[in-house]
């Protein structure tokens, strides 16, 4: 026996219609009904009931739409919407529609509820069963108790190898961050439905994280009903606007004065302001924080990162939404994958040493800290121009490719007319210089002296993010000079939260890492930028110890 819940609605009560099922707005669409949090879905006790309550609404909606006298019987109810409401199905039940007495209660009973995805019949499965199917070619996710196979999901939004991180794992806190509009996602998902989870309790989570994910869920709720997740159009429109000012001085001074070494300069300053600038605002479109509808933000995303900054966007969100989905797990976050030039944490320094003294290829990995105001500048002049253009290619972007392609028109039009071809490029390569400096000091003090380790599953979506990135003083010149980024932990608990907003919720992440004595990092940005080089240098060293002693044991074992 399972309980409903009726309510009449107001159209319907203008209209003459009784005994009709009403399901409140607050209730979700299957499958992303969340039966622990009571504040978004007051009526539904599982997700069986959930999607018949979601099913039946939308039969009321078209019922009232046709302000029709009254709700007809249930056998004069067309063989479409039965087909809708489950029938043929096994075991299944007509709804039984109220009348008049029955009004004055809150609650009717149905017997046998049908879940409605597809014809066959769903199963169950343990965590065993589930974590066995945790590669890419084999992938499974979980997302509130319902496993999904997206094995051959190969248009996911946010890119495949996001999934593969969170294949065989319960990626539900994971799946919340990451999308803001469920009722969109929705139809996406439904069709790769396979089954439950049996039970909750094997997973490796202890009470204490089941408890912290309910307290974050209700941060999470609390921030929705302060309007947080709401952009502000005048802040993004200052901040578009000072961008596109910066790039149009930058030109300006090259043409109106001569190119003595003042205005050379000068021009190269406000190019560089508008660039690194244009990296943190395309970054907010990017995670689709911007406009509601989410073309609005890929189309502004597409201008910005291609024609102001001349990138590939869907590159930009390969890389970066792996980054948020497992940041500083190794073979995991693409931010520690650096090898070819600097070693992370602790673990990968011993990984490293191991492959280097096995095949005798010694790398002076213990001087990093010391080139690093060499290579790191280098970045983005060099890696990340070749990898952008790579990605377009390979993957087929041709309207990145096209949008990226008119930024290089653009400034191989212009600049070249002041400062010859020869001239132009030694231009565009300081001006990635500088913007590439700008941002490695940026992205790098957040993260890259926290803990680099291999993927925890059992870890809840809070202590992984706490674990793995720090915050930067609150002042207008950080706010500006980082695009809000020194709000590093709140970006990364709510990846969709507009940036002016960051540090309105940063007063309770904070006293939710007092209650679970979770460690809550901020510091200067100048101890942030030093404290690269400090654990750069740490990593280098052990580098170097393991391969000395690696080396030293197998000379010993040859004599």
């Amino acid at each position: 026996m399972t309980t409903l819940f009726v309510a009449t609605h107001p159209d319907i009560e203008q209209n003459n219609i009784r005994g009709a099922y009403f399901i409140p707005s607050k209730i979700l669409p299957p499958p992303y009904c969340r039966p622990t949090i009571a504040e978004m879905n007051p009526v539904a006790n599982d997700r069986q009931q959930c999607q018949q309550l979601w099913e039946l609404s939308q039969l009321t909606k078209k019922l009232v739409a046709s302000r029709s006298p009254r709700i007809p019987p249930v056998e004069n109810i067309t063989d479409r919407s039965l087909k809708i409401m489950g029938r043929g199905r096994k075991n299944w039940d007509p709804p039984l529609l109220v009348d008049n007495q029955q009004q004055e209660s809150s609650i009717v009973t149905t017997t046998n509820p049908t879940v409605i995805n597809n014809e066959i019949d769903k199963r169950q499965y343990t965590w065993d069963e589930i974590r066995r199917h945790s590669n890419k070619k084999d992938r499974w996710i979980v997302i509130d108790k319902c496993v999904y196979n997206v094995t051959n999901w190969t248009k996911h939004p946010g890119g495949q190898v996001v999934l593969n991180h969170y294949a065989g794992q319960d990626a539900s806190e994971a799946f919340l961050a990451f999308h803001s509009n469920l009722a969109l996602v929705q139809k996406y998902l439904t069709a790769f439905y396979i089954g439950d989870v049996i039970n909750d309790e094997d997973k490796d989570n202890t009470k204490d994280d089941q408890t912290l994910k309910y307290d974050f869920e209700q941060l999470r709720q609390k921030a929705i009903s302060k309007k947080l997740f709401q952009s502000s159009r005048f802040f993004y429109i200052l901040t578009c606007l000072h961008i596109l000012a910066f790039e149009f001085a930058a030109y300006f001074v090259l043409f109106r004065f001569d190119t003595t070494w003042l205005p050379y300069l000068a021009s190269i300053l406000f190019y560089t302001i508008a660039e690194a600038q244009c990296g943190w605002t395309q970054h907010d479109f990017g995670h689709l924080s911007v406009f509601r509808k989410s073309s609005w933000n890929h189309v502004v995303h597409n201008f910005f990162m291609g024609f102001i900054k001349g990138a590939s966007p869907d590159w930009w969100n390969h890389m970066h939404f792996q980054h948020h989905a497992k940041p500083n797990v190794i073979d995991r976050d693409p931010d520690t994958r650096l090898e070819p030039l600097f070693l992370l944490g602790n673990a990968i320094p011993i990984r490293r040493a191991q492959i280097n003294a096995k095949y005798r290829t010694k790398i002076p990995y213990n001087l990093q800290h010391l080139y690093f105001f060499i290579a790191a500048p280098l970045l983005v002049p060099i890696y990340f121009q070749f990898m952008t253009i790579q990605h377009t290619v390979k993957r087929r972007k041709w309207t990145d490719l096209a949008w990226l392609s008119m930024y290089y028109i653009k400034f191989f039009s212009l600049i070249p007319l002041k400062l010859g071809l020869l001239g132009a490029l030694k231009y565009y390569f300081l001006l990635r210089v500088l913007e590439g400096t700008w941002f490695v000091i940026v992205a790098q003090s957040n993260h890259v002296v926290m803990d680099v380790s291999y993927d925890d599953f059992s870890l809840s979506w809070f202590r992984l993010q706490l674990k793995a990135t720090c915050n930067i003083v609150k002042s207008p010149f950080n706010d500006w000079f980082t695009g809000h980024l020194n709000f590093q932990i709140e970006h990364h608990l709510f990846p969709t939260m507009p940036r002016h907003n960051l540090y309105k919720i940063q007063p309770e992440v904070m006293e939710l890492c007092r209650k679970y004595n979770i460690p809550y990092v901020v510091k200067p940005l100048g101890r942030a930028f030093l404290d690269i080089l400090t654990s750069l240098e740490k990593s280098g060293r052990m580098w170097l110890q393991t391969y000395e002693d690696l080396i030293h044991a197998a000379s010993t074992k040859e004599n």
